[in-house]
């Protein structure tokens, strides 16, 4: 910063917002701001994007559908696979360890989210505040890896395999795809048109997803206690660190895939404006989510290793749960239930990462670093995000159509993590910038803080997967899951991350400087849908001094009140006022 010293200056507005005020810190403008969630009032930093002060997008998501938004991200079909088995006792260790670590980096989002409760989007937020200067080079990286690598292909690919299987037909490459094509089509029409049927559709298909692991956990007890078919159920549990190996390679690659499968903790944090009283919700759900998940990956792997030999597990290509219920049941019509349910649990994943992810696109076109501002924080003509889900359409059906299977198609699943990881990285680390500018500034206190226990441990466990995948596998260069150099895709993910940089140069500095203008930010209001968006501006170097004299700090034009249409009941503005 240009300056460490912080200053408060009272800014007049029009209408509603009168009573904001602005809180500088060297280049830094922090605007008060007001939410139509029963959220506190916060402060943000102006170059975001702005506060919706009435969500859009309304306010149906209880705490109730907070938990399925969770559970149903975190809970695909590799709970059913022989992914999560094969480790014996230390497979406990690494899903305990998941745990705390899924829960140290739990913390630290409801503290991010506690500092801004009247803001969807999640990290777009989060990386915006955390790092507001140089001014979009952070929300512009952010927005180019979040629209390009915008897909959910091997979900909607998993979902048509199961399909198939539970018809009993084997399928061809292309009526795999067109199946996955389709079933991604009829996802995208169901969340487009209403907002409320999907989050009923995400609970429901939540529900059965737990219950259904409810059933196998239970059942897999009943196993272990020798009250079924299956002879010597305990033999798994003998000698139960027999064969396991601890190397660099194997401890990173468990760890990846543990985080991995407790991916989506944070899912509901996406919605936050959209949830009334988000921060004492959150604070309650967000941790009932984890835990939940967490006992059933226990008990569902206790439930596989009773039933099925050990060697039967890692030998076999097909599925533990059908393994398991065939060991149980003996029945193929247990096997095809099994294999519905798995293609229905991947309906709700898809579902689940549809509605969250739609929310992070529309609040990254919501910054103005996108082309069409507007279009992207529409919510016409279903009250819902209908360009974010377009997009994800669109890239997910191109992501099936396209790749061909094996090392294409692996090379782009793993380019979507390495990037997400560094985002993951650097919204953990914002925490701390967050913090030390909001005690200069002498902000109040929020309703969450995080230890710094669970801040650094999370720092260190984000470390550590950033480097390991750049520690070779047991089969040296070419021993990845792919037939080129194993870490290829790192080195493309940060190659992205560099031409983001490269392309904010010209765009923020080389080409306005050669072209006579500067960059500025301008508020739009679309009032009759309650949403904001702001729009990145070329202004000529000569009106710029009248430009800023006419415009506050984010980017509205003095005299005309940014607030849309209040609810009926607006009691819940007269209230955070007192607040303050």
């Amino acid at each position: 910063m240009a300056e460490q010293n912080s200053k408060e200056v009272q800014v007049s507005f029009s209408g509603e917002t009168s009573s904001n005020d602005v809180k500088v810190d060297g280049s830094l403008e922090f605007v008060h701001e007001y939410g139509g969630n029963e959220s506190k009032p916060s402060y943000q930093e102006a170059s975001g994007a702005p506060v919706e002060n009435v969500s859009p997008l309304g306010l149906q998501v209880t705490w109730f559908t907070t938990i399925f938004l969770n559970i149903g991200q975190m809970i695909g079909t590799g709970v059913f696979s022989t992914r999560m088995c094969g480790l014996r006792w230390s497979e406990y260790a690494i899903l305990a360890l998941g745990l705390l670590i899924a829960g140290s980096q739990l913390a630290v989002y409801v503290e991010l989210a506690s500092y801004f409760p009247n803001r969807s989007g999640a990290e777009v937020v989060y990386l915006e505040q955390a790092y507001p200067r140089p001014k979009y080079l952070v929300p512009t990286a952010f927005a180019v890896q979040s629209v390009l690598l915008s897909f959910s292909s091997s979900n909607a690919i998993v979902m048509a395999e199961y399909l198939y299987a539970t018809a009993g037909h084997t399928p061809t490459a292309w009526e795999q795809k067109g199946l996955a094509v389709a079933c991604m089509t009829f996802i995208i029409l169901l969340v487009i048109f209403s907002t409320k049927i999907s989050l009923r559709i995400s609970n429901t298909v939540g529900i059965i997803k737990v219950l259904t692991l409810i059933f196998i956990s239970i059942t897999g007890l009943v196993v272990l206690g020798g009250h079924s078919r299956v002879k010597h159920p305990r033999a798994n549990f003998e000698d139960s660190f027999a064969g396991t190996t601890a190397n660099g390679y194997g401890l990173a690659n468990a760890l990846v895939k543990i985080n991995f499968a407790y991916a989506g903790y944070t899912n509901a944090f996406n919605v936050v404006n959209e949830v009334k009283n988000p921060i004492k919700t959150l604070k309650k759900t967000a941790p009932a989510s984890l835990l939940v998940v967490a006992t059933l990956y226990i008990l569902c792997n206790i439930a596989y290793f009773a039933a099925v030999p050990e060697a039967s597990l890692k030998k076999s290509s097909q599925l533990a749960a059908s393994l398991f219920f065939s060991a149980v049941f003996g029945s193929s019509r247990a096997s095809r239930a099994l294999n519905f349910l798995i293609a229905l649990s991947a309906f709700g994943n898809i579902i689940s990462v549809i509605i969250g992810s739609s929310r992070i696109i529309r609040d990254c076109g919501r910054q103005g670093v996108l082309p069409y501002p507007r279009v992207w924080a529409s919510t016409r003509p279903f009250g819902t995000p209908l360009a974010a889900y377009a997009l994800k359409w669109s890239l997910t059906v191109l992501m099936i159509l396209a790749p061909p299977a094996g090392d294409a198609f692996n090379f782009i699943v793993d380019l979507q993590s390495y990037p997400a990881n560094v985002f993951f990285f650097a919204t953990t680390f914002g925490l701390l910038l967050i913090r030390r500018r909001r005690s200069r500034l002498n902000l109040p206190k929020t309703e969450f803080r995080a230890w710094y226990a669970a801040i650094f441990f999370s720092l260190a466990v984000n470390v550590f997967i950033l480097v390991m995948p750049w520690y070779p596998p047991p089969g040296g260069r070419d021993g990845g899951d792919v037939t080129f150099w194993y870490a290829t895709y790192c080195v493309v993910g940060l190659g992205i991350l560099l031409i983001c940089a490269i392309y904010y140069a010209f765009w923020i500095y080389i080409l306005p400087h050669f072209g006579g203008y500067r960059i500025r930010q301008e508020l739009i209001v679309l009032e009759d849908e309650n949403a904001k968006t702001h729009r990145l501006v070329k202004v000529p170097v000569a009106e710029l001094e009248l430009w800023d004299a006419e415009h506050d700090v984010l980017g509205q034009k003095l005299g005309v009140s940014s607030f849309g249409k209040l609810p009926a009941d607006n009691s819940n503005f007269g209230h955070e006022k007192k607040d303050d």
